[in-house]
């Protein structure tokens, strides 16, 4: 009778832990991860960020959109968004990049928690009016959902190299330092950095709103 009982207790433990690997296998989907300096590549990262394994955030920032209206980091508080950096005159990879982005902007357009941020890296040319004509080209009728922004170059160029990670560490944002990325990066409701995907890549695109919606699964 002992024996039976154990085989019994034996087989249901083997079945219900079969039962439970099954189902994890098939509904369970992990978090996305959560990038500190130390798990990008060197290069991108800022001398003085190398090394820090957590609690790394967007921090602080002011900057002006396309409506001319101040934008600072408050403005996405509590929402994902999507971040790039681009300018109006480039023939290479930009109008790939953000035709792209439009394309995520036009899938998540009615969700409130989802925003997008484009940084221009010749605020010296790209104006207010220049950021609104090039944001109502790529199709962007939203002007509070997708913020094309300028301000001080220094500004901006640190926001790439000690916030986002989103180009390699070279120069410090003075009159002969270039920033050019295809780096996409996504930004949780916590400012906290999810994923970097090549804005050109048509499969890192839908890898991205594939994120977008995994990452709104976490806060539900």
């Amino acid at each position: 009778m002992k024996q039976a009982l154990t085989r019994f207790i034996f087989l249901f433990i083997l079945v219900g832990g079969g039962a439970t690997a099954v189902y994890f296998s098939l509904y369970y989907t992990p978090d996305l991860p959560v990038y500190n300096p130390s798990d990008i590549n060197i290069k991108l990262v800022d001398k003085s960020k190398r090394g820090i394994i957590r609690d790394h955030t967007v921090g602080n920032f002011s900057l002006t959109n396309q409506l001319g209206e101040n934008i600072t980091a408050k403005d996405f508080d509590n929402t994902i968004y999507v971040a790039n950096f681009i300018f109006t005159t480039c023939e290479g990879i930009c109008p790939a990049m953000t035709g792209n982005v439009a394309s995520v902007y036009k899938e998540f357009i009615n969700d409130d928690e989802i925003k997008f941020i484009s940084h221009s890296v010749t605020p010296e040319i790209d104006s207010v009016p220049v950021l609104k004509a090039f944001a109502e080209k790529y199709g962007v009728e939203k002007h509070n959902k997708w913020h094309f922004t300028t301000g001080p170059r220094k500004h901006i160029y640190e926001l790439a190299r000690m916030h986002y990670f989103a180009a390699q560490d070279t120069g410090n944002g003075g009159p002969d330092d270039f920033l050019h990325t295809e780096n996409l990066v996504l930004v949780d409701k916590q400012k906290r950095l999810r994923g970097f995907y090549d804005g050109t890549n048509y499969d890192q695109i839908d890898q991205l709103k594939e994120d977008i919606v995994q990452l709104k699964e976490e806060y539900e």
